[in-house]
């Protein structure tokens, strides 16, 4: 079955920069079909705000830039244009009011996901713009024409561009499981390797300690370890997993983890388990008389150690560092623990690598095949969490969106 659309555009992945690009070149007249894999848009979108939708960050915006690393200079280019004063505008616009949490992050003020979703989704079919769920996406035909498996049936339809917002590898359930990257390649489009980002990582615990403390939180806990430009410290809070660790101060350094890791392997990462005393602070706390009290006790009268805290010493040291206070105290504060490897892409909060930007032009236009576009996570950038990835998405879809849109008129 074939359509004819060419002064059409078609917008393939029901996420958010999905949709922020049909909304965007709706409003310039263009005709808009946005095809989705799964039966109904935005399930990324509504996991993500499952406890609490983080949409943006209140950083300002050269801070906020600087959260993309190595591809700081080219999200920032999508962010002039939609930053995140402009998504919070964007959101009260659909009758979501936002408000700045203690850590910077924007939520909505009922921290929900779904009511935004439903408002959006309503808006974009009353301005016109066509959904088409359960559409597997499976690249091209020999005539050029998108090619879709709709219940079993192979279907071709033909429009005058396409913006391929079709997500990362890190949520196969919800339909990022990375299927694209073929289909771009087979036609000369260069793609980085999907990588895991924001992701935890292995760390080879013991039977004992696994069973014992698997889903505890570390709290709070400094994070230091020697990085590209110098040695690192930061404080936050971890959980300890059955195969490792995860949480947001692992996701905040999981990118340079992983790239270091597939540089020379294992990475050695040093905990300060006591944030709020010096060494010999600990060392004098830790002389007082014990008295009576077994060694757990008397660590956690004194160093304030006990629980998972208390497990990770005895997992890493020995029963005579244990005993010799001086070196104690020096492991309470910089206790070394090795990370093997990062979990699966599939376990993933998000991906790096995707179609690089070398691949594309300063409008997201692929060169291999004029006018076809790419927005979101399928582009080889990454962020850590806090909101700075669904702005990203958001910024790209509407450059995507309102490029896309240019061309068509410009070729019909």
């Amino acid at each position: 079955m074939k359509n004819n659309r060419k002064a059409s555009l078609a917008i393939i992945g029901g996420g958010p920069a999905g949709l922020m690009a049909a909304e965007v070149a709706r409003a310039t007249g263009v005709e808009v079909d946005v095809y989705e894999r799964m039966g109904s848009v935005g399930r990324k979108f509504l996991i993500a705000g499952k406890g609490g939708l983080n949409l943006t960050n209140s950083d300002p915006f050269d801070a906020f830039a600087e959260r993309y690393g190595e591809r700081a200079t080219e999200v920032a280019r999508w962010l002039r244009a939609f930053d995140s004063h402009a998504l919070r505008e964007w959101a009260r616009g659909l009758g979501v009011e936002t408000f700045v949490g203690s850590s910077g992050r924007v939520f909505p003020q009922d921290l929900k996901a779904a009511p935004l979703l439903r408002g959006w989704v309503r808006r974009l079919r009353s301005s016109g713009v066509r959904f088409h769920v359960n559409h597997d996406w499976q690249g091209w035909d020999d005539a050029g024409d998108l090619r879709f498996v709709v219940g079993g049936i192979e279907r071709t339809v033909s429009h005058g561009a396409v913006v391929l917002a079709c997500g990362g590898g890190s949520w196969p359930v919800l339909g990022s499981d990375g299927a694209w990257v073929p289909c771009l390649q087979q036609v000369g489009i260069d793609v980085a390797p999907l990588d895991p980002s924001n992701c935890g990582f292995d760390v080879d615990w013991s039977a004992h300690f696994s069973t014992r403390h698997a889903g505890q939180p570390v709290k709070p806990v400094v994070i230091a370890w020697d990085g590209n430009d110098g040695p690192v410290r930061r404080q936050g809070e971890f959980v300890v997993t059955a195969s490792g660790v995860e949480g947001s101060l692992i996701y905040a350094f999981s990118a340079q983890w992983r790239n270091a890791i597939a540089r020379r392997g294992p990475v050695v990462i040093r905990l300060d388990l006591a944030p709020g005393r010096d060494r010999p602070r600990l060392e004098a706390d830790l002389a007082k008389a014990r008295g009576g009290r077994t060694f757990s006790e008397h660590l956690r009268r004194q160093a304030g150690i006990d629980g998972v805290k208390a497990g990770l010493i005895h997992e890493v040291a020995t029963k005579a560092e244990q005993q010799d206070l001086a070196r104690l105290a020096s492991l309470i504060k910089a206790l070394p623990l090795t990370l093997q490897r990062p979990r699966p892409l599939a376990e993933a909060i998000s991906s790096a690598g995707g179609v690089r930007f070398g691949a594309l032009d300063d409008h997201l236009m692929t060169t291999a095949r004029p006018g076809v576009f790419c927005a979101g996570e399928m582009i080889d950038w990454e962020a850590p969490t806090g909101g700075y990835l669904l702005t990203a998405c958001f910024a790209s879809g509407v450059l995507a969106g309102e490029s896309a849109a240019r061309y068509i008129r410009a070729t019909i």
